[in-house]
């Protein structure tokens, strides 16, 4: 694959990866890296300050940021999900307030729209919007805010009292907004994912990204939105792969296991950049998506063993890639992508003894 991100960058964050799993900590140095390296650019337009970036070098380069460090990584993707929302907005002055200093790493968006998506399906809307003349009252909660207390906005969603969805870019200053506690999480702890509860927070138009529809979100997308969460499992299945074919130099038993590996992420890149650039269906998503689960997890538990029980020890990445790969089987997995790695984790026959 071609090198993408600059190797000082990809040094600094593959230095801090520890320390950005393992502790509540706003992974200062390793954003910086992000920006200096310019990565920051990537996602928003040249109308805005931005390099424009085509979806498949997007996700060459996500690929290698989460190979060196997931944790910030997965800031950067929530970040650039915010960017794209504010992007596709009718809201042209809000675009043009925002998306420079997004671009230029002056501000940090994120976004909260788990609850329209995954997250409380089966509940009464957990937030919730009441219009008021031309501005909105928001009350309830958002159960996921990955880099909540850095953000300057947070792009939300919530429904109306009349069943439709809006969409808006609050900032988090706003009277009312309370960010809760780092969520203690199994990994990914710098993240800062956490909840945040809207206690009739009132929102003017100036903030508004759409206006109330039936159904804000455009689902299915197999643009770098819809395939960057496979392309994020993939660049930690290369993490390693990569140590199992290091090992691989010297231990003859583990040639064929590295080169296996190797092929199958080479076929799972590809097919990732295909639907980037034909933008496939959402059963071709779901099936890109169920595969590179069961590489994340395979190739971790591999590295695991090959390292033996050092692998085992706080200090060693393998511990840490085994951890984080299961973080794939519960983000961003709507219904048929739950069943779909549950039937490949659990393929029908019975053990044979």
């Amino acid at each position: 694959m071609i090198d993408i991100v600059a190797q000082e960058c990809l040094t600094t964050l593959a230095a801090n990866a520890r320390q950005a799993d393992e502790n509540a900590v706003w992974p200062a140095e390793s954003w910086q890296a992000l920006a200096q390296a310019g990565v920051l650019a990537w996602s928003v337009g040249a109308d805005h300050g931005g390099d424009s970036w085509y979806a498949p070098a997007l996700l060459a380069g996500y690929e290698q940021l989460a190979s060196a460090c997931l944790t910030t990584c997965f800031l950067l993707s929530q970040r650039d999900a915010a960017v794209r929302r504010i992007a596709a907005s009718a809201n042209e002055r809000l675009r043009s307030e925002l998306l420079g200093s997004l671009a230029r790493g002056e501000r940090f968006a994120t976004g909260g729209l788990s609850q329209l998506t995954t997250s409380r399906q089966h509940q009464k809307p957990a937030l919730v919007a009441r219009a008021v003349g031309d501005a909105f009252i928001f009350d309830g909660a958002i159960p996921w805010v990955t880099g909540a207390a850095h953000a300057d906005h947070l792009v939300i969603g919530a429904v109306t009292d009349t069943g439709m969805q809006v969409l808006a870019a609050l900032p988090r200053d706003l009277p009312g907004v309370q960010v809760g506690p780092p969520l203690d999480l199994m990994a990914l702890q710098g993240s800062l994912t956490a909840e945040v509860r809207l206690n009739q927070v009132g929102v003017d138009q100036r903030w508004l990204l759409a206006e109330p529809v039936e159904s804000v979100l455009v689902t299915g997308r197999s643009g770098p939105g819809g395939l960057e969460t496979s392309c994020l499992a993939l660049g930690l299945a290369s993490a390693a792969i990569d140590y199992v074919a290091e090992e691989a130099v010297s231990r003859t038993e583990l040639r064929e296991s590295a080169e296996n590996l190797n092929q199958e992420r080479r076929k799972l890149r590809a097919e990732l950049h295909r639907l980037a650039h034909d933008r496939g269906t959402t059963e071709d998503a779901t099936a890109l998506r169920t595969l590179a689960n069961s590489l994340v997890l395979r190739a971790s538990q591999i590295a695991l063993t090959v390292s033996k029980g050092t692998g085992f020890l706080r200090h060693h990445p393998a511990q840490r890639w085994a951890r984080q790969a299961l973080f794939f089987l519960v983000w961003s997995c709507p219904r048929p992508t739950t069943e779909a790695t549950i039937a490949h984790l659990a393929p029908p026959g019975e053990c044979s003894l």
